[in-house]
């Protein structure tokens, strides 16, 4: 059998996944994210930033560590901190064509809510090109890595872990996928702690840009 032609689901993170770091969009959501922290808190900017990366490393996201430690409602924090510019981001045709020809079911599974993230998909091209957008709500705001919330999405979209790949930017975030019986695809492509905590084993692909590895995969691989 052909290395992929087992799968018929494709699982796709969104942010510095599905458009390259470059386009620095978390730089917009991160001084988002210290506004918010600052006012929250009142402290400086240097002081927020530190709360920031503390709460992101321990909790998944920023958004987990605000509600745990400090009872913030995930609407609110996420209507805020999604509230920038996306004219940076570019459609990509490659990646277009390349998820357009995959066999079977296509879905995002993020961190971010759903209407940050069609509108990111309207940017690149891909609106309507996924069923479904398994987000941080359909989560119970328990993010990527915390295994439920793998196991919720497959169950929420009838996903068999077994015939799944999931395409992800956080090295970390492919281990839970991998426990369950995914085939990973690590996309290390430069982002801000893409292989914080990564477990090679945990990864059956390593790529720098998912367009290309897309238009690089044969027919004969995918059926």
């Amino acid at each position: 059998m052909a290395p992929l032609a087992h799968i018929d689901t494709w699982i796709f993170d969104l942010d510095n996944t599905l458009y390259p770091p470059r386009a620095n969009l978390f730089a917009q959501i991160d001084e988002r994210m210290g506004a918010f922290i600052m006012r929250l808190v009142g402290c400086d900017a240097v002081e927020a930033r530190r709360i920031q990366k503390a709460f992101f490393h321990d909790h998944g996201t920023t958004l987990r560590g605000l509600m745990d430690g400090h009872g913030v409602a995930p609407a609110e924090f996420l209507a805020f901190v999604h509230d920038i510019d996306m004219d940076v981001l570019e459609a990509d045709r490659q990646l277009i064509d390349g998820i357009a020809r995959l066999p079977g079911r296509k879905l995002i599974f993020t961190n971010a809510d759903a209407h940050y993230a069609g509108k990111v998909l309207d940017r690149l091209g891909l609106g309507g090109a996924f069923e479904a957008i398994h987000d941080i709500h359909a989560m119970q705001y328990r993010p990527k890595p915390e295994p439920e919330s793998y196991a919720r999405m497959c169950a929420a979209l009838g996903v068999e872990p077994a015939r799944a790949l999931f395409v992800e930017d956080m090295a970390r975030n492919l281990t839970p996928a991998k426990a369950i019986g995914m085939t990973t695809v690590w996309v290390d492509n430069g982002a801000e702690s893409g292989g914080y905590q990564a477990d090679t084993a945990a990864i059956d692909f390593r790529i720098a840009d998912v367009g290309e590895w897309l238009h690089s995969l044969s027919f004969e691989e995918l059926v």
